[in-house]
Parts: structure tokens; sequence; C-alpha cells
């Protein structure tokens, strides 16, 4: 997934050049990290929630979650000028490991104005199979029956039934495979653009998922009809994806 283009690098360097070159400013690359955050339509979620908590979706299910892990990609800044920087590498968060919470870009980046955007998920080229051995290790791979290559998040709990009693659900999205062989894979990683990111000294770029979303938004989601075997469900997980469209937001930028 080396995606950091040498012609991004001296193109970057001759506007930069030009930017600078009357006053003499010298402009040092630096790290950027990503920190993450979750809420429940306005309620805070953290790992203490984790199989303690009950939340209500739009249908009115009352849902508890017993695991969140999802992957992030294709970390892409465009400078004011115009000029792309995709990022290299992915990251892995789980709600349960704090530390994952947070992740620093591997490659540097001229401070500047930028808009931003990450990927939820793989995209195609990206999603290949067996290729990411700490993902492999984590469990986080798909079955090559279901198309092979990995999640792009595992969110797994329970839901109450018509009877009260708790009921499991998998909702985990992966990319669209039709077993029956109607309808094409699908890519359905989402690029998520999150605006405008001043990136200086020790930038700290805070991004929040609303769980909630998943849920509602714009396909109302009925538990007792969509809980477990959804993998295997292609149009399952073309609502998914466009569910989870809504689920991500740039909540601030800090310089520490």
């Amino acid at each position: 997934m080396k995606k950091f283009y040498l012609i991004y690098l001296f193109t970057f360097a001759i506007v930069f050049w030009s930017c600078s070159k009357d006053s003499d400013i010298t402009l040092e690359p630096v790290n950027i990290s990503l920190n993450f955050s979750h809420t429940w339509n306005g309620q805070e979620v953290t790992s203490s929630a984790i199989d303690t908590s009950r939340f209500i979706n739009e249908n009115g299910d009352d849902i508890r979650i017993t695991r969140l892990r999802y992957l992030i990609s294709d970390i892409v800044l465009t400078h004011e000028s115009g000029v792309d920087a995709m990022l290299t590498g992915y990251h892995l968060i789980d709600i349960m490991d704090d530390e994952s919470l947070s992740y620093s870009t591997a490659d540097e980046i001229i401070p500047g104005e930028y808009t931003m955007s990450i990927r939820f998920g793989f995209n195609n080229a990206d999603n290949q199979d067996g290729i990411y051995n700490d993902l492999n290790t984590a469990s986080f791979d798909v079955p090559a029956q279901l198309g092979g290559g990995y999640h792009y998040m595992q969110l797994d709990g329970t839901y109450k039934n018509s009877n009260n009693d708790d009921d499991p659900y998998n909702y985990h999205v992966i990319r669209a495979f039709d077993m029956t062989g109607t309808n094409e894979p699908q890519d359905t990683s989402i690029k998520i653009s999150l605006g405008s990111v001043t990136v200086g000294v020790n930038t700290q770029v805070n991004i929040q998922m609303d769980l909630y979303e998943w849920f509602s938004n714009p396909h109302l989601w009925d538990l007792s009809e969509l809980n477990t075997m959804l993998m295997s469900n292609y149009d399952a997980q073309i609502k998914m994806s466009q569910n989870g469209a809504s689920a991500f937001s740039l909540i601030s930028i800090t310089q520490e």
C-alpha cells in the first residue's frame, strides 16, 4: 500500500519553494495524529460501555454492544494549491484497546492548509486476500466463499426480541459479495470527507463515529429482520455502506 508518490514530493517542493522563496521560510515536514472517539446519538461510548450499557436505535430496538472494530485507510490531504498527498498505511481501531484509538501517520507532510479525507475499509485494489499479516492474526479476514479480503467493521452485540429475550446481531461490514453470482462484487468502502485541516507541529485530528447512524440513516434498520448472516447478504451490505456515509465527522483540530 505504498502510495506516497515521488511526483507528489517533487510537485510539492516546487509549490512550497515558490511560496516561501521571497520570505526565506523553511517548512519542515511533520507527522499528524488521528484520534477516534465514539458516540450513540450524542451519548459518549467508551470501552466501559461495552457489554454493559444499553442503547435504543431509531427503530426502537434495545441493544447492547459487545464488540466494535473497524478499519481506516487511504488518508488523503489536498493542499490549497490542489496537490494531493495520499499517506501510507491503514489502521485497525478496537474500542476495547485504548492505544488503537490514536494513529500517528508514518509519512510526514509539509505544514499548511488542506482538505482531508479518510476511507472506511479498504478499496478494491487494497482489499486483497490474505496479504496483511496483522489483520490475519486479528481474525479480521473474510472467508474466500464470501469474496475474501478483509472486514471493514465488526459490530456485535445483542438486542431484545419480541419476547424481551436477548438475541445476537452481527453487523459485519465487508465488500458486497453476491454468492449467487447475479451481481458483481461491489466496493462498499466509504470515502469520508472531513473538510478543512490546518497542519502544523503535533497536529491532532479528532474524528468521531456516531454508531446510531449505522442503524438509522438513510435506511431504518430493523434488527428483528436483519441481525445475523449479513456478510452473505449483498443488499444488506449496500445499505450498510449507505448508512455509514453519515457516521463519521471531524470534531476538532488541535496543535499540542
